[in-house]
């Protein structure tokens, strides 16, 4: 008890990472494995993102500009970085982690509007840099991991690159910031690049040189050097780069590419990084315990293990970028290490598998069937717009009338609908009004609390719940036979209540509704060996311990163990059937030395973690699509 109030009255430490050279080194994957090197040394660590851009929040960006908008519990719409940092620390983050250029300027506004700065010149410096500072003061304080009280560290990432003119603002008040809190409050780590000439084949270390140059210029010196290159730096390197840059050797680290990117924690361990920093926040290591990583370090090689795969039909419009479906890739993967399956995804743009496709190009028309055709299971995630929703719900026909795993999420549920309803009920004209606001059969219909008018933060956001009206069903026993469960939503149309009992007399079935038993949630055929559709999205809450049920549920059913899954006790049952030779150091919760905390919910106990950018244990910085080392998008193959 006294070391807990000792440890109450110490001050908030705080841990930077910024990014130079160019953009998309790995900042958010340093940043979420730093803050989980430091929870395994035992400390408790909150995350704050911020982000330069002028938008409020990420809620009206296209994937295409930063890939997926995660959503967080109170209903944020935030950058997917937040969805790594959950991940990774197992916390619960609200859209208050997230800073925008946006959010600042917006409040500063606001309070001169009230007449907060009493008359004075409103100005970025001090106004707009004190906005910042008081923001990450606020926000550091809040528990994000089910404790009370504030955490002990806050690990910051900067987007964007040292330089650019949008993070001036940030840079100014991060400088200012460091020198408020104290030197041994503040610890600054860089990410850079070396790379690696071909011509000449050493490591360059100028362009880090002049990074730091650039950060030093701008007021802040890094602490720590987490250098990006393709092997691990020379000794000589090091040294260089410890004479210009000011920072001492060992407070260099590299983070060299590597087959798994779960090995990143374990680089920083081995590097002593987790030394480095605490060393800076005056945190004596005698105090800490060293990052307890064994488990990790079993995850990752058991990840490296996986041979025998599964493939999911990833059914979208926005198959280009897999950022686009981070999450549910993340979901995908979780729930497939668990079941021992080596996660493959063939991407099916949804439009190829049109008709106006086979006769405008033939060729992509045949191969996004033949990857459809292919496949143990199809999922056909969330999206807006009508481009490509007669493709999506061809998909969902096929997986229905051939029985094949299906997983509807959001407009996927509401796709399986509209489907069922064309070919079931003979509706052929049955739509939705976001498809066609004059359809006369509106299966699916804007909720009336909607705006029109404004996009920004006007759907049905956040967690909201969920109760089951059928016990005997295969999503109740996915969440093991719960009353009620919470999900995170987004979205602004809904299934047509007015059309629900006309669905369900032909055989289709909901499962899960809203508490006013209004607004359909999950359905489901019961006759069918695996075909749900959910309205919220379960991704978001998917963890590497604690796999999405849903997304259980479609790899047990494509790799034929559902039926064990939904069984009460699939651990125990199933810990009878070694698959390695480990010492097993749990009962309820791990099989084979395997670790599991996901005890029914968990064939084998694979206990597993997906850090950001890995799929089935290949490094993807998530920067050109590729999934396992291959992108394929109906259209061919590309390296």
């Amino acid at each position: 008890m006294e070391e807990q109030k000792g440890r109450e009255k110490k001050k908030m430490k705080y841990v930077l990472v910024t990014g130079g050279v160019v953009s998309g080194l790995g900042k958010g994957v340093t940043a979420s494995s730093i803050g989980l090197i430091l929870k395994a040394c035992g400390l408790r660590v909150t995350a704050i993102k911020i982000d330069p851009y002028l938008n409020t929040d990420a809620g009206t960006m296209s994937p295409f500009e930063h890939g997926e908008v995660f959503v967080l519990d109170d209903g944020g719409e935030v950058d997917l970085d937040l969805g790594n940092y959950e991940r990774f620390l197992d916390i619960k983050l609200t859209r208050e982690n997230n800073i925008t250029t946006g959010k600042i300027y917006q409040s500063v506004i606001q309070k001169e509007r009230k007449g907060d700065y009493l008359g004075k010149t409103v100005q970025v410096v001090p106004h707009v840099t004190d906005a910042i500072q008081e923001w990450i003061k606020r926000v550091a304080l809040i528990p994000v991991d089910g404790k009370e009280g504030p955490a002990d560290v806050c690990v910051i990432e900067l987007g964007g690159t040292i330089g650019d003119i949008e993070s001036m603002p940030f840079i100014e008040a991060l400088g200012q910031f460091s020198c408020n809190v104290g030197p041994c409050n503040f610890c600054l780590i860089h990410v850079s690049l070396v790379p690696v000439l071909s011509v000449v084949g050493e490591q360059k270390t100028k362009p880090t040189q002049h990074s730091v140059r650039g950060l030093r210029g701008l007021g802040l010196t890094p602490d720590i050097l987490a250098c990006r290159s393709a092997t691990a730096l020379d000794e000589n390197v090091k040294a260089k780069l410890s004479q210009f840059c000011h920072v001492p050797a060992e407070n260099i680290i590299t983070l060299y590419d590597v087959p798994n990117i779960w090995r990143i924690p374990l680089l920083l361990r081995d590097q002593k990084a987790h030394k480095a920093i605490l060393k800076v926040l005056d945190l004596p290591s005698y105090e800490w315990k060293e990052p307890e990583l064994g488990q990790w370090t079993g995850r990752t090689e058991l990840s490296d293990m996986l041979d025998e795969p599964v493939r999911i039909a990833m059914v979208g419009k926005y198959t280009g970028l897999s950022d686009s479906y981070l999450s549910v890739l993340k979901a995908l993967f979780h729930a497939s290490v668990s079941l021992h399956r080596k996660l493959v995804v063939d991407w099916v743009p949804s439009s190829d598998l049109e008709d106006a496709t086979r006769k405008e190009n033939p060729e992509s028309h045949k191969a996004a069937w033949n990857l459809l055709k292919g496949a143990d299971g199809v999922l056909v995630p969330g999206g807006f717009g009508d481009r490509g929703v007669e493709g999506k719900i061809l998909a969902a026909k096929y997986a229905r009338e051939k029985r094949v795993p299906y997983l509807g999420i959001c407009l996927g549920m509401q796709i399986a609908v509209i489907e069922y309803a064309r070919s079931v009920l003979g509706i052929l004209d049955a739509n939705s009004r976001e498809f066609d606001p004059n359809t006369r059969n509106p299966f699916v219909i804007f909720m009336p609390e909607g705006s029109k008018t404004h996009m920004g933060g006007t759907m049905r956001l956040g967690s909201r719940r969920t109760i089951f009206h059928v016990k005997d069903c295969k999503s109740a026993k996915l969440y093991d036979n719960v009353n009620f469960i919470d999900e995170r939503h987004r979205h602004r149309y809904e299934v047509n209540p007015d059309k629900v009992a006309q669905l369900e007399k032909a055989g289709m079935l909901f499962t899960g509704k809203d508490e006013t038993a209004e607004r359909m949630e999950i359905v489901e055929l019961p006759n069918h060996p695996f075909y749900i559709g959910v309205q919220f999205h379960p991704e978001f809450k998917s963890r590497p311990a604690k796999p999405s049920p849903p997304f259980l549920g479609l790899i047990a059913a494509a790799t034929g163990h559902l039926d064990t899954l939904l069984q009460p006790s699939p651990v125990t049952k199933l810990k009878k059937k070694p698959r390695c030779g480990c010492k097993n150091e749990r009962v309820n919760g791990s099989v084979n030395g395997v670790y599991s905390e996901h005890a029914n919910g968990s064939l084998n106990g694979i206990y597993s973690e997906h850090a950001n950018g890995s799929i089935n244990g290949i490094s993807h910085e998530h920067l050109n699509g590729k999934i396992n080392g291959v992108y394929s998008n109906g259209n061919g193959v590309h390296y």
